[in-house]
């Protein structure tokens, strides 16, 4: 699993350096989208009901205001309409900039 080196916001981007050497550049709008958390993704309970995840998939204007690293495994941002509990695994944010 590579790791985050430099992470920066640029513009309207998140850009981020990974440990072997790859960047990637996130929109804030489409990163916000994109939350792993219940609140924005939902979640299963162990009989496969989907709770959550019905509300906006759009979020325009919105942006990254901080970022904290989570351990050694993920980031967690803060955007500016007060979302803050998406974890977003490394490994996630790897494959979410090779869909976007």
């Amino acid at each position: 699993m590579h790791a985050p080196t430099n992470i920066q916001l640029i513009g309207n981007e998140v850009a981020i350096v990974w440990s072997d050497g790859a960047e990637t550049y996130f929109e804030f709008e489409k990163l916000r989208a994109a939350s792993p958390s219940a609140e924005t993704a939902g979640e299963r309970d162990i009989f496969g009901n989907q709770y959550g995840g019905h509300g906006p998939k759009k979020f325009p204007g919105v942006t990254v205001t901080g970022w904290e690293q989570i351990g050694n495994y993920a980031i967690r941002f803060d955007f500016s309409d007060g979302h803050r509990t998406g974890l977003y695994a490394y490994d996630y944010l790897r494959k979410l900039a090779a869909e976007m």
